[in-house]
């Protein structure tokens, strides 16, 4: 049975309710680290009863008619993003497509230092992990501050998929920190995704 809740508007990171009372449906997402369920794009907030027989009565809220109904980053999904700004301690990323599909407006990602890699977290070097302009595969960790979504590479099939060297050609990639230019046989590095297997 569903039932329809007000037309309350709402918009990423928004809290709606504790775990304990909702449960999270399409459009929200709960936060383990302090049990509270967030809205993860804008649109209207609606409560779904659970059916009289179901052993979980609370009611499951999700949030409908998003207007630009593309895709839209939850935690968990794998994004491929392009990287705008490199810095000492994070990168920042504009999310491009959420799994195979493209999303149509525009969502920001940041990689943080400790989310770069499992091992040798507080050796990472952000200018040797990312530049801009590469092109990245990660997993969204969750909705950060600002309405950025906090992305992480620490996996071996996560990282920089494609880049540019400074000469202008795609680099191919070499070991999982480096890639090389084709021209010039420079080399680079950079945190790498492994491709396949």
């Amino acid at each position: 049975m569903k039932e329809e809740g007000e037309r309350e508007v709402v918009t990423p990171g928004e809290v709606l309710g504790k775990a304990s009372d909702v449960r999270a449906g399409r459009g929200a997402y709960l936060a383990p680290h302090n049990n509270l369920v967030y809205a993860s794009l804008t649109g209207f907030r609606r409560a779904l009863s659970p059916s009289p027989d179901s052993p979980d009565q609370r009611p499951t809220v999700e949030i409908t008619d998003h207007k630009a109904h593309g895709a839209i980053p939850e935690p968990g999904s794998i994004v491929i993003a392009r990287v705008t700004r490199v810095m000492a301690k994070m990168a920042s990323a504009d999310i491009m497509c959420v799994g195979p599909k493209s999303v149509r407006e525009k969502f920001s990602g940041i990689i943080r230092q400790q989310d770069v890699r499992a091992t040798e977290i507080d050796k990472v070097d952000m200018h040797l992990s990312f530049r801009p302009g590469d092109i990245v595969k990660a997993i969204v960790l969750s909705l950060g501050d600002a309405r950025a979504y906090y992305l992480s590479t620490a996996k071996n099939e996560l990282g920089v998929v494609s880049a540019e060297s400074t000469a202008g050609a795609t680099m191919v990639p070499i070991s999982w920190t480096e890639m090389q230019c084709p021209l010039t046989a420079q080399i680079e590095r950079r945190k790498v995704a492994k491709i396949g297997g």
